[in-house]
């Protein structure tokens, strides 16, 4: 499949999205959004913790 096609299909998924009315619920999405950011935030950061980082980075400057 040639970069035509790939970008043909990007372009109609795109227009599909954009176009297209979707029913939100937005009561699901504050229950999500409540609930993750309170549990999630130390997890996140240790997930994402700088391998390198040595800790005296506020001190270099």
């Amino acid at each position: 499949m040639g970069r035509g096609r790939a970008k043909a299909k990007q372009t109609k998924v795109a227009r599909e999205l954009k176009y297209s009315s979707h029913e939100t619920d937005f009561d699901a999405l504050q229950r999500e959004l409540s609930s993750s950011s309170s549990e999630n935030s130390h997890e996140d950061d240790k997930q994402y913790e700088d391998p390198y980082d040595d800790g005296y980075d506020e001190y270099r400057r």
